[in-house]
């Protein structure tokens, strides 16, 4: 079974691959997941990260935005001593930052669903890539994206993370043509 280049070496890779990458998400606790863990991979491999999520899903309180966004300077200190997770502050204090913007959204537009799927008029982008190298880091629905987030006062959400988590919750489909996966999303 062909597959997309990227996702043929690691088992990490493959499963995440084959189940989640590009299925589009609606819902709004794992929307904020995939845009925190988007966010802390920033500067490392998604690998990394996918190889600790179910560390921060414990650390994190199972990714609840109230829960996160009630987070102390002692839950923060706490996180930065997990080996579970990435302890990088900044990345630990955006977490808590970016659910006190996601639940303002939330309040604002109904669901983060809504807002974020705006971007993409609200169904996924199919794109029809031969080669893995064809796939952009970042397009003008990233740029936008990133910038509206910004403006509501997320952290590490510029247009290569946006992108990244465009495709890692179906909002593009980022499968080249020869994937299993592209024809059936």
């Amino acid at each position: 079974m062909k597959r997309c280049d990227w996702a043929t070496v690691d088992e990490h890779y493959i499963v995440y691959h084959d189940l989640e990458w590009g299925v589009p998400v609606h819902d709004d606790k794992k929307l904020f997941e995939m845009l925190i863990l988007e966010g802390a991979q920033a500067g490392l491999s998604w690998l990394t990260v996918l190889k600790k999520r179910e560390n921060y899903r414990e650390a994190y309180d199972g990714f609840d935005p109230a829960q996160i966004a009630l987070w102390d300077q002692k839950k923060i200190e706490v996180l930065l001593q997990n080996p579970g997770i990435i302890r990088n502050r900044r990345k630990i204090d955006a977490a808590r930052t970016n659910a006190r913007a996601f639940l303002h959204t939330v309040n604002e537009f109904g669901s983060f669903n809504k807002f974020i799927w705006s971007f993409v008029g609200g169904k996924p982008i199919r794109n029809f890539w031969k080669d893995i190298k064809e796939i952009p880091a970042a397009t003008s629905e990233s740029d936008s994206m990133s910038r509206e987030l910004g403006k509501r006062g997320f952290k590490f959400v510029g247009p290569k993370i946006c992108y990244a988590f465009m495709q890692a919750v179906g909002m593009v489909n980022d499968h080249v043509v020869d994937c299993f996966r592209h024809k059936e999303l």
